[in-house]
C-alpha cells in the first residue's frame, strides 16, 4: 500500500529539515535556561536520534503496507505524526522564532496526515480505536532516541 510508505517518505522530508537545523538551533546561547541544559546536540547525536526514530516509522509503514492500513501500529504512528505538528507550532510560538521542523510542518506533515486519513476512510479501512499502551510506547520513542543518541556524551561526563 503506497499510502503506508508515504508516511515514511513524509517523515524523511520532515526530518531532513530537522537534521539540517537542529544542531545549530540547539546550541543558540539565548534559548531559555531549561532548554540550554537539555538541548545542545551535535550533528551526530541528531542523526542518531532521527535514525532511531526512523526505524520505528519504517516499521510502522511496513505494518501499514502489509495490512492495507489496518495495523494499529501504523494508524497510531500516522496519528502521532500528524499530531506532533502541534508541538512544532507551539515551540515556535513560545520561543517566538523558527524551530527545527517548522517549515515542513505546514507543507508536508499536516497535508500528508489529512490526506492519508481521508484516503483510509474513503478506502473503507476501519480506523482502530487507540490502544493506550501503544500510544504511550510510541510517545516514548522520540525522547528515548534522544537519550540513546546522547549516551556516549553522558558516559564521558
Amino acid at each position: 500500500m503506497k499510502l503506508a510508505w508515504g508516511l515514511l517518505a513524509a517523515w524523511i522530508v520532515h526530518d531532513l529539515e530537522e537534521l539540517a537545523t537542529m544542531p545549530s538551533f540547539s546550541q543558540q546561547p539565548d534559548l531559555p535556561a531549561p532548554l540550554t541544559k537539555v538541548l545542545p546536540m551535535s550533528r551526530r547525536e541528531a542523526a542518531t536520534a532521527i535514525g532511531l526514530t526512523g526505524v520505528a516509522i519504517a516499521a510502522a509503514s511496513a505494518a501499514g503496507a502489509a495490512t492495507g492500513g489496518r495495523s494499529k501500529f501504523f494508524q497510531a504512528s500516522l496519528m502521532g505524526f500528524g499530531l506532533h505538528a502541534g508541538t512544532h507550532v507551539a515551540q515556535s510560538v513560545v520561543l517566538r522564532r523558527y524551530t527545527p521542523g517548522l517549515i515542513t510542518t505546514p507543507l508536508v506533515v499536516i497535508p500528508f496526515s489529512v490526506w492519508a486519513w481521508r484516503r483510509l476512510k474513503t478506502g473503507g479501512v476501519p480506523i482502530a480505536p487507540t490502544d493506550r499502551r501503544l500510544t504511550v510506547a510510541l510517545t516514548a520513542i522520540v525522547p528515548l532516541s534522544h537519550v540513546i543518541a546522547r549516551l556516549p556524551r553522558l558516559r564521558r561526563t
